[in-house]
C-alpha cells in the first residue's frame, strides 16, 4: 500500500498527522478501526493524517481519550489551528494578552476585539465561500475572537483606544439584525471605564495621518510595539525608531477624529435604521 510520506518539519499539521499515524501504527489499528473508536469516518482520519483537514479541538480531545495521551493532541491541535491565521498574528496575540494599553485603528470592518459572534461568523463564512479557509478553520477563528475578548477582562484592565474609520460602521455585514447587534456591542464597549471609542469620519479627507489599519501596544514595562498586516502576513515591530512615529500619528488621528460623545451619537443614529 502506498502511503504519503509525512515531513514533520513542513508544518504543524504534518507534525500532528505523523504523531497520529505513529500512535495508530503502534496499536496496529487501521484508519477505520481508529475512526470507530473516535466517532468519525476513516476518511476523516486519513485527511487529518495527511494534513488535508485541520484537527478540531473536539477531535483532538477524542484522540487524547482514545490514546490516553494526557492532552498532547489537544495542545498540538492549537498550533495547527493557529496555522490558519496570517503569519505573525499568533505572536502578536501573546503580547496583546499582556498589554497595559491597546491602541487600534480599524479600516473596512469592525475589528476582532469588538466583533459579535454573528458578525465574525459572517466574515469567516465569506472566506470559506472563497475557499481561502476551511469551515473548521472558520469555526476556530470565531472561537479565537471570543477568547481574545475574554482575555482582556482582567485586573488591572488594559486601557483600550479604538478608532474606527466611518466605513466600518456603514458597511453592512449579513442581515440587518447582525449589524444591529454589532452596533449595540460597540455602544456597550464605549460605556466601559477602560475604553475610548472614536469614529474617524469621511469628512477628515486628507487630514488622516494613518491610511492603513494599525495597532500599537504599550506593555506593562512601558515598552512599545506595533502590529500591521499586509494581505499575506503580519509584522510585529519592536524598534522604537519605527513605533514612536506610529504612536504620534495615532495621537494626531485621535485629535482629528470625532469625540466619543459624537461618535456614540453617530452610531446610535445609524442603529435606529437597523431596528
Amino acid at each position: 500500500m502506498n502511503r504519503k510520506e509525512l515531513d514533520p518539519d513542513k508544518s504543524p499539521s504534518a507534525r500532528f498527522g505523523l504523531q497520529l499515524r505513529t500512535l495508530r501504527d503502534e496499536r496496529g489499528w487501521t484508519q477505520d478501526e481508529l475512526a470507530e473508536r473516535v466517532g468519525c469516518s476513516g476518511t476523516h482520519i486519513s485527511a487529518v493524517e495527511t494534513g488535508r483537514r485541520p484537527p478540531t479541538r473536539q477531535f483532538a480531545a477524542s484522540l487524547d481519550r482514545v490514546f490516553g495521551s494526557n492532552g498532547r493532541f489537544e495542545r498540538q491541535s492549537q498550533a495547527v489551528r493557529q496555522n490558519a491565521l496570517i503569519e505573525g498574528y499568533p505572536e502578536y496575540l501573546t503580547h496583546e494578552t499582556r498589554a497595559a494599553e491597546i491602541r487600534e485603528y480599524a479600516v473596512g470592518a469592525i475589528p476582532g476585539l469588538l466583533q459579535t459572534p454573528k458578525y465574525a461568523t459572517v466574515l469567516e463564512a465569506d472566506a470559506v465561500r472563497r475557499e481561502a479557509i476551511t469551515p473548521e478553520q472558520a469555526e476556530e477563528r470565531v472561537d479565537l475572537i471570543a477568547k481574545r475578548q475574554a482575555s482582556l477582562v482582567r485586573s488591572p484592565s488594559p486601557l483600550i483606544h479604538m478608532v474606527l474609520d466611518e466605513g466600518c460602521i456603514y458597511r453592512p455585514m449579513g442581515k440587518p439584525s447582525v449589524m444591529e447587534e454589532q452596533l449595540a456591542r460597540i455602544l456597550e464597549f464605549a460605556e466601559l471605564p477602560n475604553t475610548i471609542l472614536q469614529i474617524a469620519p469621511f469628512s477628515m479627507g486628507e487630514r488622516r495621518p494613518l491610511r492603513l489599519p494599525v495597532t500599537v501596544l504599550t506593555m506593562p514595562e512601558r515598552t512599545l510595539m506595533s502590529y500591521a498586516e499586509s494581505s499575506h502576513r503580519g509584522h510585529l515591530e519592536r524598534e522604537s525608531t519605527f513605533v514612536v512615529p506610529l504612536l504620534t500619528a495615532y495621537h494626531q488621528l485621535q485629535a482629528e477624529a470625532l469625540s466619543q460623545a459624537a461618535s456614540v451619537a453617530m452610531i446610535q443614529k445609524l442603529r435606529k435604521g437597523t431596528q
